[in-house]
C-alpha cells in the first residue's frame, strides 16, 4: 500500500507543476480578442472550446466544413427561340387548356415575347385559381416548335404585378383574376 501511495503523490505533484507552469507561461500575456463565437450562446453553456476545436479543424483542412453555397434551387437555362404556344398545362391544379388568343380561356399577350423565349411572356387566365400555387411549383407551356418549355414558380403576389423581371432570361407572368405569378424557365422537353 504504500507503494500506491508514493504514485499517487508523484502523479499529483507532477499535476501541479504542469498546471503551475502553465499558468507562468501565461502570466502577462494579453487576453486573446474575442470573437463572433464567443458571443454565441454556445460560450454561456460552456460548448465555444468545441466550436473552436472544429473551427481549427476546417481550417487545418482535416475537416470539411458544412458551410458553403445554398443548395441551388432550379437554376434558369437558355431561352428557347420563339415559337407560338399552344397549350397551358398546370399540373398541381389539374389545368391543361388551350393557349390561344383572346376569348380562349388562356391567352397569350402577343406584344410579349413567346413563352420560353428571352423575356417575359405574358399569359392571362382570368378563371383560374392561381393563388393556390406555391413557390417551387411548375407551369408547363407546349410551344408549335414540338417542345414544352417548364417554367417555375418564383413568386405569387396579390394583384397585376411587374416585379422581379430579369432581363435576358426567359420568364413568365401569368395573370388570373387579382393574382399574379412570375415563374422562371428552368426547362423544356419534347411535346407527346
Amino acid at each position: 500500500m504504500p507503494r500506491a501511495k508514493w504514485v499517487v503523490g508523484v502523479l499529483t505533484v507532477a499535476l501541479l507543476g504542469t498546471g503551475i507552469g502553465m499558468l507562468r507561461s501565461t502570466e502577462g500575456a494579453r487576453p486573446t480578442a474575442a470573437t463572433a463565437a464567443d458571443a454565441l450562446p454556445s460560450r454561456a453553456l460552456g460548448l465555444s472550446g468545441h466550436r473552436r476545436l472544429v473551427e481549427q479543424l476546417e481550417h487545418s483542412g482535416q475537416h470539411a466544413p458544412a458551410k458553403g453555397p445554398r443548395p441551388a434551387r432550379a437554376a434558369a437555362i437558355t431561352p428557347l427561340r420563339a415559337s407560338r404556344p399552344q397549350r397551358l398545362h398546370i399540373p398541381s391544379l389539374g389545368v391543361d387548356l388551350p393557349l390561344g388568343g383572346d376569348g380562349d380561356e388562356a391567352s397569350w399577350d402577343q406584344d410579349t415575347p413567346a413563352p420560353g423565349s428571352a423575356g417575359t411572356a405574358v399569359v392571362t387566365a382570368a378563371d383560374l385559381r392561381l393563388g393556390e400555387l406555391r413557390r417551387g411549383l411548375t407551369v408547363e407551356i407546349a410551344r408549335a416548335d414540338g417542345r414544352t418549355a417548364v417554367f417555375t414558380v418564383d413568386r405569387v403576389s396579390p394583384g397585376v404585378s411587374g416585379r422581379g423581371q430579369r432581363p435576358g432570361r426567359a420568364q413568365l407572368r401569368l395573370v388570373g383574376g387579382e393574382t399574379t405569378v412570375l415563374a422562371r424557365l428552368t426547362g423544356r422537353h419534347r411535346t407527346r
